[in-house]
This record gives C-alpha cells, structure tokens and sequence, in this order.
C-alpha cells in the first residue's frame, strides 16, 4: 500500500508540473491555479513516500522535509483556492484585488512565494535524508537538495520589493517564462521518485 499511494503522489507531481508548463504557456490561468492545488497535494504524499523510506539516523531530516512539505500545502492551498474562488467570483474593490489578486503581486502573491520556499526546503531535508543506492537514486537525491536553493530568493526578494506594484503576479512574460524553466527542473524529481517507488518494495 505504501509504494503504491507514494507512486501515486509521484505521478500526480509529474502530471501537474506537465499541466502546469502548458497551461502558463498558453495564458490559461484558472487551470494553471487549479492545477498548483493538485501539486501541493501530491508533492506531500511524495514527501510523505521518501520519508517512510528514512532510516533512523535520517529520519530528523526526514520528518523536516516532511513538515515542510504540510506548510507549502496549506500556504498554496490558500493561494490558489482564493484565485479560483473570491477573486474570480466576486466583484472585488481595487483595494482589496490589490492584495488578493495574485495577478497584482500583492499578499497572497508573496504568500506564493513563501509556499514555493517551503517546497525547497522540504526537497532539500527529504533530499538530505536519502540514501542513494543506485544512479538513478543518486539523480533524485542530487534534483532534491539543489531544488533548496530555490529557499533563498523565494523567502528574501519579497522583503526587498522588488514585485511590489509590478503586473500579473509581479512577473509578465519573464515571470512565465521563469515558471516554465522551473517546470521543466521540477518535471525531472516527479518522475526519477516514480521509478524510485516503482522499484522499491515497500510494504
């Protein structure tokens, strides 16, 4: 059961970060929030998968990468179910689009951010609590622990302003196109965990 509900998590990562890539690509922004909500749920059934397989001396790390996993969930949970909720169903004061409206790079627009710092501190832990015993192990634990460094300017460049006032999620184009490059990181740890559950006999 356990390998099996963690290749699941592992083939909905891959599955969405897929969608995701595509649907920013061609503007389509409802699935590309609804999309991000399945995201966060599978990346912590994959989290919670690497995790069951931590040894003892791992397991701190471990259950870290885990934790962190939990608090990315629930900061892009919030996010996106208010996009494609309150802000596309009601009638919103400017006021209150401006902090609401990811598209204005207001609050939830940083909460984002700090979600996405979240994930890379828990890829770096559960990263950090693997012990890779085959090439293709080692390739996960490698995408893991490099994706942490994604920690940094996710949690600083808020504080410093920089996408204050800025359109479309304080991004445009160049903020698509750095989605799609990060898609096309994070596409790889989706499907390297798939074939890592895959052959592991977990019980």
């Amino acid at each position: 059961m356990n390998r099996i509900v963690s290749k699941i998590g592992a083939a909905v990562v891959s599955a969405t970060v897929f969608l995701f890539a595509v649907f920013l690509i061609f503007d389509m922004l409802f699935w590309s929030y609804l999309v991000c909500m399945f995201l966060a749920i599978g990346y912590v059934i994959l989290a919670a998968g690497l995790q069951h397989e931590s040894t003892e001396d791992r397991r701190v790390a471990a259950n870290a990468g885990l934790a962190f996993a939990a608090v990315y969930a629930v900061l892009i949970l919030i996010v996106y179910f208010a996009q494609t909720t309150s802000v596309r169903l009601e009638g919103l004061s400017e006021q209150t689009a401006k902090i609401l409206d990811y598209r204005n790079g207001g609050l939830l627009f940083n909460y984002d951010l700090l979600g996405y710092g979240m994930m890379a501190l828990s890829t770096f832990f559960i990263g950090l609590s693997m012990k890779a015993a085959t090439k293709l192990d080692k390739w996960l634990k490698i995408f893991l622990m490099v994706h942490g460094v994604f920690f940094l300017s996710c949690f600083i460049m808020p504080m410093t302003g920089v996408f204050t006032g800025m359109s479309a999620g304080g991004s445009g184009k160049g903020g698509t196109i750095a989605l799609v490059i990060w898609c096309a990181y994070f596409l790889p740890i989706g499907v390297l965990a798939f074939l890592h559950f895959g052959k592991k006999k977990n019980t």
